[in-house]
């Protein structure tokens, strides 16, 4: 009998060793005789138990971790291959309440399947979507029924994907295009980058239902360029996919066309807004772009585009699948379905937690997270990347909804967690939501360019109580021009962080 074992390949396992567990194992395996085939899956989202090690038994798979390479031959001591008992064990993986508790959509298949084995892909509800898409009268049909889901898209605006689609499909052009913006630069962000790694078949397949709405036969994937992990996946992805006849010509034997093309992103964060994207994917600097047209009327190459982040287009594979109104019940108000929150900063059990939105920071920070990794109490949590404002405790019960989050001075964003102990200095992370901005501008616009320079200026004159009065007026003052005045929400955005500290930790300017 041929054990099974996973052993992640996720960028989150191979930092801590993964690789090195995985090689450690076959070598054990081999010099004890035991028969083993060790497979490569994507992470389960525990990522302070990485390398987490699964190994399948007549029980289901049982899960040890964090293993260490000197772990392994204990390991094999314990019969771990047959589920035996070892201080790393969790039992069976499905059992873990972390994980059993979660409400995993998008991520149904991340750390069950090889993510680039079409069978297993296919044997875990992949494909589905794709077939019922074509099994749809028109384009039209399959974007209703994006709209009826109620998906938006997970990124900073939330605008509902099926609008943006339909926008698209009723613009004449000779030709259109999906983009699909993998360029996750936020901080405490990177379920996009456990999807093409865990799961790189769920965004070809989203991408391909998105070209069938709105009558486009090509796409891009703009990828990150500090993601090695993902372009390996994907480029591997695409071309299983294009062999198999589910993406290039005649898509599934439908007549159908629809393929990908994957582009390295230049290194800056300001291509993660959508019309800098647009600029580096036509060769050119990634800086804004002013608004009219909008990129559904005039995007790539002056043609009509859908621009998606990764969730957003992974989240439509099991719409079409299962249908629209079971993805609109999860969820509450306007916000329907699932996102997955990713817990990050000074937190005991960070990773990733898929959940139907609803819930709560006090939740997602100690009863998931576990608390500080310090020990210390929560201070500040930084919601939606750099240029979310930082939220004290008395906002820690507000339902992460997009609109009742935001009333609440809130940004859920790309669904990215910063935990901060009582140690913080507030007024030094005001300084560098600015600082951020002034190195990341693309420098299109004055407000952006030049404020978040001055700004820095400001607050550092602030913290060394040089005319504090004042310059606390000037620093308001600043952030309203920038709030008002700049091109895109790199420089609108920035002033978020910086005000919230102003008004929930004011202590921490008078130091």
């Amino acid at each position: 009998m041929t054990h099974i074992v996973y052993v992640p390949i996720d960028a989150t396992a191979r930092s801590v060793g993964a690789d090195e567990v995985a090689a450690a194992i076959a070598r054990e395996a081999a010099a004890r005789g035991e028969p083993v085939k060790i497979v490569r899956n994507g992470t389960r989202g525990m990522c302070w138990l990485e390398p987490l090690v699964e190994v399948v038994t007549p029980a289901g798979r049982v899960a040890y971790g964090p293993v260490e390479v000197t772990d392994v031959a204990s390991l094999f001591a314990a019969d771990f291959l047959r589920g035996g008992d070892h201080p790393l064990a969790h039992g069976r993986t499905d059992d873990i309440t972390w994980l059993k508790s979660q409400e995993r959509l998008t991520f149904a298949r991340v750390g069950l399947t090889d993510p680039l084995d079409l069978a297993d892909y296919q044997a875990h509800g992949g494909l589905r979507g794709l077939r019922a898409a074509l099994s749809l009268g028109t384009g039209g049909d399959i974007i209703e029924e994006v709209v009826k889901s109620g998906l938006r898209g997970r990124g900073g605006a939330a605008f509902p994907a099926g609008i943006k689609w339909r926008t698209v499909a009723g613009a004449v052009a000779d030709r259109k295009y999906i983009c699909c913006n993998a360029d996750e630069g936020d901080s405490g962000t990177f379920s996009d980058r456990m999807v093409m790694e865990g799961d790189p078949y769920v965004l070809l397949e989203g991408m391909a239902i998105a070209g069938l709405a709105v009558g486009a036969e090509y796409g891009y994937i703009y990828l990150r360029s500090e993601y090695p992990d993902a372009e390996r996946a994907l480029q591997a992805a695409i071309a299983c996919a294009r062999a198999a006849g589910w993406l290039g010509r005649d898509i599934l034997g439908s007549g159908r066309s629809f393929d990908i093309e994957l582009r390295r992103g230049a290194g800056a964060y300001i291509c993660g807004e959508e019309t800098a994207m647009l600029e580096s994917l036509e060769g050119k600097r990634g800086m804004v772009r002013p608004k009219p047209p909008l990129p559904a009327i005039s995007g790539l190459f002056g043609r009509p585009t859908v621009i998606n982040n990764v969730i957003t287009l992974a989240s439509v594979p099991i719409i079409l699948d299962r249908g629209a109104q079971y993805y609109a019940d999860y969820g509450m108000g306007r916000s329907r379905g699932t996102l997955p929150f990713q817990l990050a900063g000074n937190i005991k059990r960070g990773g990733l937690v898929e959940k139907a939105f609803g819930l709560t920071l006090r939740e997602l920070v100690h009863d998931y997270g576990g608390g500080t990794a310090s020990g210390r109490p929560v201070r500040a949590v930084q919601v939606g990347g750099p240029l979310g404002p930082y939220l004290p405790e008395s906002k820690f019960d507000i339902p992460l909804d997009y609109e009742v989050f935001a009333a609440a001075g809130g940004m859920i964003g790309h669904g990215g967690l910063v935990v901060f102990d009582d140690t913080v200095d507030m007024a030094l992370m005001a300084r560098y939501a600015m600082e951020f901005c002034a190195i990341e501008s693309c420098g299109k616009c004055t407000p952006c360019r030049i404020g978040s320079t001055r700004g820095v200026e400001v607050i550092d004159r602030i913290r060394n109580n040089e005319r504090r009065g004042p310059n606390l007026v000037l620093l308001r003052d600043l952030c309203d021009t920038m709030t008002h005045g700049s091109l895109c929400a790199m420089g609108g955005l920035t002033p978020a962080p910086v005000l919230s500290a102003l008004e929930h930790f004011p202590e921490d300017f008078q130091r």
